[in-house]
């Protein structure tokens, strides 16, 4: 895939994220992390079981 191709795909994951992530009661500035693929399947995984989980620093 080309650079162009990745900034695109970026885009498109990083503005949700943004959006989504104070719905969870999440600091926003996590979207970041959803820039590289191997850290958005963990922030999925946090996103769907916030219920359950407790982070030091944000509960």
């Amino acid at each position: 895939m080309s650079s162009i191709g990745y900034l695109i795909m970026a885009a498109l994951t990083f503005v949700p994220f943004w959006i989504f992530l104070p719905k969870f009661n999440l600091p926003s500035w996590f979207a970041i992390f959803s820039l590289t693929p191997f850290t958005v399947i963990p922030l999925l995984w946090v996103m769907a079981f916030r219920d359950k989980i407790k982070i030091p620093g944000i509960d």
